[in-house]
């Protein structure tokens, strides 16, 4: 079995209308959509995922969640893949993490069974909608959130309407002063959890948080999550005895600082009868060379170590000054809120060797600025792979991201996104 087996049913046939599009590839296609194409043939700029470090990161990952007492619900609004969402559960994942309608919508339509809404659903037509969905399908199972009051009658009122005959699980979201989402008073928490249980349209599930949103620089906002993690154990100890399920949820865990809600939460799941511990990382299966990397757990307590699956491929298209190149890509391609591309690699004479030192410090729509350490180092016309930062950032640019493999990689498919 190859990699590739894991995504080969979801494989696209790219057309005119994707940037991954090349007339190289559209002849690859003719006889299907697995091909095994030079990429070096591709048109440029185009978005690749190297299907090695895919396997490793969801199977690292896999294998830490479980020896950590764990379970996973990704978070998909990171790639918008459905295939790698299907890789990810086929690997043990419990479920698939979303963050609003229109992505639980494309769950539903690719066939996802379980899914988390993080975040309050309010939408009437979306609600109605889901509605329609549970009473239609026993299978389908959909957990969303809740952090007041008015919350709660709201979507009591719209699911009676819509003629709802399953109550909607929910998880009580709770929050961080000057953060996010979530309710912040200890005693209003409470009387929300009793809410939902007074609500012949919802079913109390457990507590929901994200640590990612604390505030705060370095130490200060690491002491900062963890006091916030204590006091969401502390709140979800005195609510799993209401829980309307057999199991009770507590659930955290963004791509940063995973390691501590285990560190944290684990011992409070492990304590508390029918609790269960959910993480929803979502960037550890592409990673990348950026804001993760430095962030992730392992670069700076301990956990999991993932490889970058995420490049752009783009050529030099002008030398306007010696130590300037520009390349044929730009904030249209490529991610920037959280730092800039690396160049790393440069075909050469048919290899793929390390670049020469250079700097991507600017960018335009289809522009990216490069400095280079040694004038004229990197030539008009020749391919270069750049490392990116923020993988929710990079996929919402792209309809498809092309699968490679190999020291010299051959494009071996696609899959599709939906943005």
């Amino acid at each position: 079995m190859t990699r590739l087996d894991a995504v080969r049913e979801h494989l696209m046939t790219v057309d005119v209308r994707d940037k991954n599009w090349s007339a190289a590839l559209a002849a690859a296609q003719q006889r299907g959509p697995e091909v095994n194409l030079d990429l070096a043939e591709m048109s440029t700029p185009v978005f690749t995922l190297d299907l090695a470090a895919l396997e490793h990161n969801i199977t690292t990952m896999r294998d830490w969640v479980a020896a950590h007492g764990a379970f996973l619900a990704p978070h998909g609004k990171t790639t918008m893949c459905p295939a790698l969402w299907r890789w990810q559960l086929d690997q043990g994942c419990w479920a698939i993490t979303v963050a609003n309608e229109p992505q639980l919508r494309v769950a539903r339509s690719a066939g996802i069974p379980r899914v988390v809404v993080a975040n309050e659903f309010l939408s009437p037509q979306g609600l109605s909608w889901l509605a329609g969905e549970l009473n239609a399908d026993p299978a389908f199972e959909v957990i969303t959130w809740v952090d007041s009051v008015a919350g709660v009658e709201a979507m009591t009122r719209m699911l009676t309407a819509a003629g709802a005959r399953r109550p909607l699980p929910v998880c009580l979201e709770v929050g961080h002063p000057k953060a996010r989402a979530g309710v912040r008073d200890h005693d209003d928490a409470l009387t929300i959890a009793r809410a939902v249980i007074d609500s012949p349209r919802l079913q109390l599930r457990g507590v929901a948080g994200y640590e990612g949103s604390v505030p705060g620089e370095r130490e200060q906002r690491i002491t900062g999550v963890r006091a916030f993690l204590t006091a969401m154990g502390q709140l979800f100890a005195e609510i799993s005895p209401l829980v309307e399920s057999d199991e009770a949820l507590i659930t955290a865990g963004g791509s940063a600082l995973f390691d501590l809600v285990v560190e944290i939460l684990g011992p409070v799941a492990t304590g508390t009868p029918r609790a269960r511990l959910l993480l929803r990382s979502g960037a550890y299966v592409v990673h990348d060379d950026g804001t993760y990397a430095l962030s992730t757990p392992s670069a700076n307590r301990s956990g999991p170590v993932f490889t970058a699956a995420a490049n752009v491929w783009a050529r030099v298209i002008s030398n306007p000054e010696a130590d300037l190149v520009l390349l044929d890509v730009g904030k249209r391609d490529i991610p920037y809120d959280a730092g800039l591309p690396v160049v790393q690699k440069v075909m050469r004479a048919g290899r793929l060797v390390d670049a020469p030192a250079a700097e991507v410090f600017a960018t335009n729509d289809q522009h990216a600025y490069v400095r280079l350490a040694e004038p004229e180092s990197l030539a008009v016309g020749e391919v270069v792979r750049l490392g990116l930062s923020h993988p929710c950032t990079m996929f919402d640019k792209w309809r498809s991201a092309l699968l490679v493999e190999g020291a010299r990689p051959r494009v071996r498919g696609a899959l599709p996104t939906f943005f």
